[in-house]
């Protein structure tokens, strides 16, 4: 037989490759499903958890309160920035993909330093509230309510006048909302008054628009409406978040697979008789087990 028409040797049957998928699609994945970090100094953040679940049901959240060292509103910078990073510090411990800092105070006072330090995005409320005041507005007077530290610090005031320098802003610290809200008396006469008390500068001032610049005040959304009137728009700074939080995923690749359904796992730095009644009825959260972590102090 010629060297021609020599029969060729069968051809093995090739088989799949099950090569490992490369280290950084592994590991992409791996941030998808990792929660969302949210943290608050007591339940207010608790808003932004409701409206990142309303939003994005299919992702995970880690939400933390330092419940016992609530309120942060009286603290100064330095001590706001120690608690951030501290409480972040417990948010990374659980994988978490993004720092959501669902406080006003915190948002105002110690972003910046996460951002210097983390290299997870830190995401806060004063920036995605201040751009919702500015196109809510119509006769460009804007009213802000929040703790002293927020309304001390001017965080709204300046983060409106970058996008438009010519609305007019009065700004009003509230301190003794929080704990009213912290005790759950939402609907109570008490709290009518004391809303009165600080809500008439504003309504003086007629502005058309006020800013919740605290993410416990949407708990109190319907009594500050019934005082301002219909007429006043109210930006709740926790849907505006979780609308950048959402945005923020998208652009970064992280959201996790819509096709299953988050869960909510809550932690407190010190007990609190209130946090599940309010959480429940205010917000119809199911909390479930709560769990209690201890501060590890920032040296």
């Amino acid at each position: 037989m010629s060297s021609s028409t020599a029969r060729k040797p069968p051809k093995r049957a090739s088989r799949k490759s099950h090569a490992a998928p490369p280290a950084e699609s592994t590991e992409l994945e791996r941030r998808r499903r990792s929660p969302l970090g949210v943290f608050d100094s007591g339940i207010g953040g608790l808003t932004v958890a409701a409206a990142l679940r309303e939003l994005m049901p299919a992702e995970n959240i880690f939400y933390i309160g330092d419940t016992a060292r609530v309120p942060y509103g009286g603290k100064s910078q330095q001590t706001i920035e120690r608690y951030a990073i501290e409480i972040t510090g417990l948010l990374l411990a659980e994988r978490a993909k993004v720092i959501v800092v669902a406080c006003n105070t915190a948002s105002a006072l110690a972003v910046p330093k996460l951002e210097e330090l983390l290299k997870v995005p830190v995401i806060g409320v004063i920036e995605p509230g201040a751009r919702a005041a500015a196109a809510a507005t119509r006769n460009g007077r804007v009213g802000v309510i929040g703790t002293r530290a927020t309304i001390y610090s001017r965080a709204y005031e300046m983060a409106i006048h970058a996008i438009d320098p010519e609305i007019r802003v009065t700004s009003q610290a509230c301190p003794m909302l929080v704990p009213l809200i912290e005790e759950g008396w939402l609907d109570d006469t008490i709290t009518d008054q004391i809303i009165r008390r600080y809500l008439d500068k504003l309504v003086r001032a007629e502005v058309d628009t006020l800013v919740l610049g605290c993410t416990h005040y949407p708990l109190l959304k319907e009594a500050i409406q019934r005082f301002v009137g219909p007429e006043i728009t109210l930006v709740d700074s926790a849907h505006n978040c979780a609308a950048a939080v959402k945005k923020l995923l998208a652009r970064e690749e992280l959201g996790a697979e819509e096709d299953q359904l988050g869960k909510l796992d809550v932690a407190l730095t010190d007990r609190s008789d209130g946090f599940l009644r309010v959480a429940e009825e205010a917000l119809a959260l199911q909390v479930g087990d709560v769990q209690l972590r201890t501060v590890q102090q920032a040296g």
